[in-house]
């Protein structure tokens, strides 16, 4: 049978064969650049390496040495709150999508849509560029924010019982150096956390509910929450699922923020380093590729793991 099915196989390619050589470019280019260096990771993550010429077979040993890095095993508590703190910040994209979709005029949902999408085009960079310049604490606009609403008094007054000492009276927070404040700074960075993909997401989820469901909702008086909840909510559960797993790799990942906002040491006493920016630092900082690339497999298993369990239990039935 697995026999006469190859047989068949090579039959149909030898008589498409000319079909077959345009998919040969993409295919190849798929090859080099992403599973060649997969393959290179998984090869010297055994290895003494520096990303030149210095390799010597150590076996197990990188993975030894980061199962007891202490730095590393912080970084992987500042990405566990990063982690856990996105999944609250996922809240405001669906709030909005909910707003826009409820907007009786299509053009005023079209014209919406545009403006979400417009940011889209403006460099990712430029973005964390603009939100370091916000957390300075003689020129930002955090700080002013802050004070023009009263929630630093709040801050001040929670510090005195406390006893931070991180907000006080005529001093700015100085957010991106001091330990203390960083990983906040960085759960705030994106306020108000309306993400344009998510909420695109999102709308294309809720424009698949029929107008026929909201009619048989106003007929029995349910209101605009208990709508959004019965209603809306369960409805785009397999977009939402799809933006945490996208959120959590993407935030695992990730360590372009960290570097542009505080460095490649992830900030006075490393209070930012994310594994992704130890990885790069190992890799490029400290010339320890081989220790870096076990440091990627690390990270790859991780999200594997936490796909796994996505898939398992984060179920959705309609």
């Amino acid at each position: 049978m697995v026999k006469e099915k190859f047989s068949n196989n090579i039959q149909r390619i030898s008589k498409d064969w000319r079909a077959y050589l345009f998919v040969l470019p993409s295919l190849l280019l798929v090859l080099v650049f992403s599973y060649f260096p997969a393959y290179s990771a998984i090869y010297h993550s055994f290895y003494d390496w520096n990303g030149a010429d210095i390799e010597k077979f150590i076996g197990l040993d990188n993975f030894r040495r980061a199962f007891t890095d202490g730095v590393l095993g912080r970084s992987f508590i500042v990405i566990l709150i990063l982690v856990l703190a996105n999944f609250v910040k996922m809240v405001p994209s669906i709030a909005v999508s909910v707003v826009i979709h409820r907007l009786k005029r299509e053009n005023w949902q079209y014209l919406y849509r545009v403006l979400f999408v417009i940011p889209m085009i403006i460099p990712g960079i430029v973005w964390l560029l603009i939100w370091k310049f916000f957390f300075d604490p003689t020129f930002g606009i955090l700080n002013k924010v802050l004070e023009v609403t009263g929630v630093m008094s709040l801050l001040q007054w929670i510090d005195s019982l406390a006893g931070w000492g991180l907000f006080v009276e005529g001093v700015d927070p100085a957010w991106l150096s001091t330990p203390q404040l960083i990983v906040p700074a960085l759960i705030i960075w994106g306020f108000p956390w309306v993400g344009v993909v998510g909420v695109l997401i999102y709308l294309a989820g809720l424009s698949s509910i029929g107008t026929e469901v909201y009619e048989a909702a106003e007929i029995d008086g349910i209101g605009w929450f208990r709508k959004f909840l019965n209603i809306e909510l369960p409805l785009i559960m397999t977009q939402v699922r799809l933006n945490a797993a996208l959120m959590i790799i993407n935030t695992l990942k990730s360590y372009g923020l960290v570097l542009v906002l505080l460095g490649v040491s992830g900030g006075p006493a490393g209070a930012g380093m994310v594994p992704g920016l130890y990885m790069f630092r190992k890799a490029f900082v400290d010339q320890e590729a081989g220790y870096a690339c076990a440091i990627g497999l690390l990270i790859f298993a991780l999200i594997l793991v936490l796909t796994w369990i996505n898939n398992k239990y984060m179920r959705v039935d309609h």
